[in-house]
């Protein structure tokens, strides 16, 4: 039994040692921007599934070639060589991290190398230095020529919106304008169908369709007989009751003219017929000499004095109608004007100086609100950190964020902060003091910064770190990068940029951390003034 044991833990370790991760680097010292070539090296069964993962950033070195996996068959197995080109635009010693690579499923860690980029060494002795030249503006092939173009095109179709605009107000003026008689509408409206030249166009339908409605509308209002919703056949034999109710004196030629064009109206709106131009010509002249005879023949009534009265109420009630009218329509062509004016100016501004220069000065920005607004110089914390803002930073209370056993080492911990995580600038500034004397690693304290962002949802963090010193000389550490936040609620993402500023003073710390949306030049702006800022007492030990 022991003898099986024995044996099944040798097969797991030999297992084991064949899986293990071999990892291997070209060069530990390098150039800036220069390439150092990681290789990772396993030997699986053929049956064995191995993932690599894909990175853009191992540790403070960005990955700026992902090469493929090779593959070599030994007997059973295959040995898997990955390889990843890293570089690193700052002199300094860095750490390659470990990386988690999947086997079957199962995690395997490579082994951590710490490699060194060095600055690249100028000889001024044996290379010749020459004078500084000018700037040279570059040549721009396309010229400001198409900016002026949008800026003409933008203005032409705001010029035709109101042309158009203008053109359905005066549509609308004519079809709402009121007519003193029935047929001084009818006549009226005969003259604007012909000058619309519809069956000229084609559009023969349309034209028999407002010949008729113009038709029965004078019928209706002149003699009071229900013609929009009567048919042909039904308003005819309704008008030849009203002649004989009315006593008007109407031939059987007008009846019958007027019968002959309603019913070739309907087999044209509705059997398509198509009629040819003179008999289109014979219609609309039958049309206008039935609705004058028609009219001739309807009676005369003597109005009495109370209907004249009635009637010139009616008619001042009218003359303020389209006095009231008229002056909204001057109101509109003014706003019209202004609002022209506002869109011609936005689109010049905007072809000559872009779209972001008409936004942020006409919309506003918040971040260039707050460069361009009143700054405070102050003192937050102990030891305290001079640094200037945008605005008046306020206290808050982070020590319920941090874990029980960290806060039993502080003494003394005060922090002050504007914005928040979700907001298009956030600044904390926080100093702490240890119950003892502690040794600071302020690499490490970075790296738990960020560990508390990625708790807080920051993801896909690119950092990088560098040696920084203050105005007065003080010596600290600067991190900084970028990483992207996701918005829980709408489940948007943002890339955020980020700078961590840490000084180390008798036993305690202090921090400067800033985050903007990348991109924002106003935020970089405010985030380098901030930065510039930064001056720290001497702590006293």
């Amino acid at each position: 039994m022991l003898k099986k044991i024995f044996i099944y833990l040798l097969f797991s370790t030999s297992i084991f040692a064949q899986q293990k991760v071999v990892t291997s680097i070209d060069t530990t010292k390098n150039k800036i921007g220069a390439e150092f070539k990681l290789t990772l090296k396993t030997s699986v069964d053929t049956l064995s599934k191995v993932v690599f993962p894909k990175l853009r950033t191992i540790g403070a070195l960005e990955v700026i070639q992902s090469y493929p996996v090779d593959t070599i068959k030994k007997d059973d197995r295959y040995e898997l060589i990955k390889k990843y080109g890293l570089t690193q635009f700052d002199s300094g010693k860095y750490t390659i991290p470990s990386i988690k690579i999947l086997i079957n499923n199962k995690e395997f860690l490579s082994d951590s190398i710490k490699v060194e980029v060095a600055n690249v060494q100028v000889d001024t002795l044996k290379q010749k230095m020459y004078d500084i030249k000018d700037i040279v503006k570059a040549q721009d092939t396309m010229g400001d020529w198409w900016k002026y173009l949008l800026g003409l095109i933008l203005i032409l179709g705001i010029g035709g919106f109101v042309y158009w605009y203008t053109k359905i107000r005066q549509k609308k003026k004519i079809e709402e304008e009121v007519y003193k008689t029935p047929i001084e509408k009818a006549t009226s409206l005969l003259n604007i169908l012909e000058k619309k030249e519809l069956w000229q166009h084609g559009e023969v339908k349309e034209y028999y369709s407002e010949l008729t409605d113009i038709t029965r509308n004078y019928i209706e209002e002149a003699i009071e007989i229900p013609a929009m919703e009567s048919t042909t056949s039904e308003l005819i034999e309704a008008l030849k009751a009203a002649s004989q109710k009315k006593k008007m004196k109407l031939s059987q030629e007008t009846i019958e003219n007027l019968f002959t064009v309603l019913k070739q109206a309907d087999l044209v709106k509705f059997a398509k017929s198509k009629p040819l131009e003179f008999e289109i010509t014979e219609d609309r002249n039958k049309i206008q000499k039935a609705i004058l005879t028609l009219d001739e023949a309807i009676p005369v009534e003597v109005p009495v004095e109370e209907d004249i009265l009635l009637n010139e109420v009616q008619r001042q009630k009218q003359i303020q109608i389209m006095l009231r009218k008229k002056r909204n329509q001057r109101i509109a062509l003014a706003v019209g004007s202004v609002v022209f004016l506002l869109f011609a100016t936005a689109a010049f501004f905007i072809a000559t100086k872009g779209f972001d220069y008409v936004k942020d000065n006409v919309l506003g920005h918040p971040t260039k609100e707050l460069l361009e607004g009143e700054w405070v110089k102050s003192e937050y914390g102990n030891p305290a950190i001079i640094i200037e803002t945008p605005k008046v930073l306020k206290r808050v209370d982070l020590t319920k964020t941090l874990p029980k056993d960290g806060m039993a080492l502080i003494k003394e911990m005060q922090s002050f902060g504007y914005g928040s995580l979700l907001d298009k600038f956030y600044i904390m500034v926080s100093t702490m003091k240890y119950k003892k004397e502690q040794t600071l690693d302020l690499s490490k304290a970075i790296e738990s910064s960020l560990k508390v962002l990625e708790t807080q949802g920051a993801q896909n963090m690119i950092v990088k770190e560098e040696d920084f010193q203050t105005n007065n000389g003080i010596p600290g550490k600067k991190g900084y990068g970028t990483f992207t936040r996701v918005d829980s609620d709408s489940q948007s993402s943002s890339k955020i940029y980020y700078e961590i500023l840490l000084f180390g003073q008798a036993g305690g710390l202090q921090q400067i951390m800033i985050f903007h949306e990348e991109g924002d030049r106003y935020a970089t702006e405010l985030t380098d003034r901030v930065i510039n800022s930064v001056e720290l007492k001497i702590a006293n030990n």
